[in-house]
């Protein structure tokens, strides 16, 4: 492997212009494709096998053009203190604006609340429904700002007047501003790490230029692929992420290079040989952890997590080929200006900060390893009360007006109101359903939880039937959850009686549902995942004990930093801190996300920092001696990298969404954890305490391994004393 990158990092650097046409044709190509290509289409969420999926499946086939996504809005009027809705000039106000907004261009229809029965029992609050024509995406501005301006007219009149609803929605997401800060960080960290302002830039441009590679190409094959306008999202904020930490590497051991006296060329060269060794092992990781996200069954998140390993493997390919051919066009001007002169050699080996670090830690490994996991255990312990689920607008801020409409709803109607439980009666092949429907109605509205039971509606054919449960607690509440089960736990003796089944969906029930599969299929993915890796960087170190000591480090990070995300927005703990204003359970996809992502970056510092403590143990080293290399060589590069990890990912605090905050939050303190903790920390007191054992593989097991001499021993064997090419005097003086 080694030996192979050499020669690709040479060639790289010697045909540099034709590296360098070649990306540009590509990023030419693929943008090409991406303008060209018909927009996105938002394939919505499905989870294939869920009862509330079967239940959504069914109410499409039985009632067809019935479920088509058209964005809704809810308008919610509240009466003044001690003043009803009922109130003729009140009612005339609210009347007034649901006829404004049914004559939208795009409105399908504008339900009177008084017509419809929707006014709370004390007259206090009433809604109305408005239904679009088009999907929530497709609203126009004029659709939106008729919406706010008859928001606005009722206030006016002295009614309290909210909506929510998916025509509430914006558009766009996280993003932008968000990424903006984490290029700006990360532009920082890179100056501060290189003192070169061309060194921090090479890692930049290169990582922009993969991202663009990457989104052109999703973009591209977005219509042929069925893929979403949110697929790209992961795959965006991954190929940044790490194509500046891959570029960082290759630039950074170039750099040790140079200074040990070898030409650019073979500086180069060494550098994609070692370097980009560990850039391929760790962007395996990455990549093994993003395509084994098709193990939680989800069709979207196995899209995004493909989606997001096409762009690793980008920059991976980036780093590999034009992070050396740009070095070709620049050789001295990522130096230092002190470095750039002759007579640099052996400036590497003295002291910095990480062999400080590291002889501390060499010297008192049991205490620090003691600290180390306890302090970890401790924040992972709140990670047993983890509650799953699916926030919604209640989670917003009460600045929203999506917020304010779902707590009026919720004091009007009751905290159930807002998510109601829709069940669906398959009475086909029954003599009389409207009897086996309004039987099961009746059983299931005495069922305990459970508020009032909305009149059937029947397909064309009178075959199916369809209607509202309301619980009496609210939409992600533990009792809510209970109450689904217990409908569900009714049906064998309800179907004996009457000869019809039913099921039940809805978007609380298919929560509840997705919240249940998703920490079902967390063991397996770790399970999948984890195996993986441990066999390939058994592959890359040669050792049985550090692939493990990895996977257990990995392990402990993703647990506290779960912990953390607990602690915050499910205790709510220091939430204000973030501008949490609600707490409630954590995202159904978070702990995946988490695990996904965290163990494939998790992967990347352990085959860096430990890759150079082997390669310094193959050529000669104590045990001891090749931690304390290590981090002479890659612990201020990890530190840099982690940090600017860390930045991009804790920039979406910021972010009002609170499912943005959360993986913004979670993201970042699991590479803080992770990068300072486990991999600065834990590591060197693990492999202090184990010596020589840590590198220990049967020899049988040895034979059957294939050799990727992923330390480079191959290459500095003959490399150690090289003379520069005429080629490489003549770049040395670029």
């Amino acid at each position: 492997m080694a030996t192979f990158l050499y020669r690709v990092g040479r060639l790289a650097f010697r045909r540099r212009w034709y590296v360098a046409l070649v990306w540009a044709a590509v990023l030419a190509a693929v943008g090409l494709g991406a303008l060209k290509a018909p927009g996105a289409a938002d394939e919505g969420f499905s989870m294939p096998g869920i009862e509330s999926q079967k239940a959504f499946d069914l109410m499409e086939q039985r009632f067809p053009g019935a479920t088509a996504d058209g964005a809704t809005a809810r308008v919610v009027f509240v009466a003044p203190n001690g003043q009803k809705v009922t109130a003729a000039d009140h009612k005339k106000a609210v009347e007034d604006t649901v006829a404004g907004l049914a004559d939208g261009s795009q409105v399908a229809s504008a339900v009177n609340p008084f017509q419809a029965k929707a006014v709370s029992k004390d007259g206090t609050t009433a809604y109305a429904t408005v239904t679009y024509k088009v999907a929530a995406d497709d609203l126009t501005d004029a659709s939106k700002e008729q919406l706010e301006h008859a928001l606005e007219e009722a206030r006016d009149s002295g009614l309290t007047v909210d909506a929510g609803g998916s025509a509430m929605a914006e558009g766009g997401g996280a993003g932008g501003a968000a990424e903006l800060i984490g290029v700006a960080i990360a532009a920082v960290v890179l100056l501060v790490t290189f003192g070169s302002l061309a060194a921090a830039g090479l890692p930049l441009l290169t990582a922009l230029i993969g991202v663009g590679v990457s989104m052109a190409t999703i973009l591209a094959l977005s219509d042929a692929l069925g893929l979403s306008t949110t697929t790209g999202t992961l795959a965006m904020m991954l190929g940044l992420a790490v194509g500046i930490d891959y570029a960082l590497f290759v630039v950074s051991r170039y750099r040790e290079e140079r200074a040990r006296g070898r030409a650019p060329q073979e500086a180069t060269a060494l550098a994609v040989g070692t370097a980009g060794s560990a850039v391929v092992f760790a962007g395996l990781t990455v990549v093994i952890a993003l395509a084994g996200l098709a193990v939680v069954g989800i069709p979207m998140l196995t899209k995004m997590g493909l989606a997001a390993a096409g762009a690793v493997v980008v920059a991976v390919l980036i780093a590999l080929t034009l992070v050396p051919a740009f070095l070709g066009f620049w050789p001295n001007a990522v130096l230092r200006r002190k470095d750039r002169g002759p007579g640099r050699a052996g400036e590497e080996a003295k002291d910095n900060g990480g062999t400080r670090w590291a002889r501390f830690v060499l010297r008192r490994p049991l205490p620090v390893l003691i600290l180390g996991v306890v302090g970890l255990g401790a924040l992972a312990l709140p990670m047993t009360s983890l509650q799953l689920g699916m926030p919604g607008d209640e989670a917003k801020p009460t600045s929203t007006t999506e917020r304010r409409a779902y707590d009026a709803l919720a004091e009007g109607f009751g905290p159930g109101f807002n998510g109601p439980l829709t069940v669906v009666v398959d009475a086909k092949g029954d003599d009389d359903a409207k009897t086996a429907a309004a039987a099961i109605s009746k059983d299931i509205g005495a069922t305990k939880g459970v508020v009032s039971v909305s009149p059937a509606r029947f397909n064309e054919a009178g075959d199916t039937a369809v209607f509202s449960v309301v619980p009496s607690t609210a939409p992600t509440d533990e009792k809510t959850k209970d109450l689904v089960t217990a409908i569900r736990g009714e049906r064998p003796g309800i179907e004996s009686e009457t000869g019809a089944t039913y099921e039940v969906t809805g978007t609380t029930a298919l929560n509840i549902d997705i919240s249940e599969k998703v920490q079902s299929a967390l063991v397996p993915y770790l399970i999948v995942v984890v195996g993986l890796a441990i066999v390939l960087l058994l592959v890359v170190f040669r050792s049985l004990l550090v692939p493990l000591k990895a996977a257990l480090g990995f392990l402990l990070s993703v647990l506290a930093s779960l912990g953390a995300v607990v602690v915050v927005f499910q205790e709510g703990h220091g939430a204000g801190l973030l501008g949490v204003e609600t707490t409630g359970p954590i995202m159904s996809l978070m702990p995946i996300f988490l695990v996904g992502i965290v163990f494939g970056l998790a992967m990347d510092y352990e085959v860096f920092l430990l890759s150079r403590m082997r390669e310094a143990y193959v050529h000669g080293e104590t045990s001891h001696q090749a931690v304390t290399s290590g981090f002479r060589h890659s612990a201020r590069v990890v530190v840099a990298a982690a940090l600017i990890m860390i930045a991009v990912f804790a920039g979406f605090i910021g972010e009002s969404d609170s499912m943005i905050k959360m993986i913004g939050f979670g993201l970042a303190s699991a590479v803080l954890l992770d990068a300072f903790v486990v991999r600065m920390a834990i590591v060197p007191a693990v492999l202090a305490l184990l010596g020589d054992k840590a590198w220990w593989l049967p020899k049988w097991l040895d034979r059957i391994l294939p050799r990727v001499d992923v330390e480079g021993e191959a290459l500095t064997r003959g490399a150690d004393t090289p003379e520069p090419a005429p080629a490489d005097q003549e770049a040395a003086r670029v």
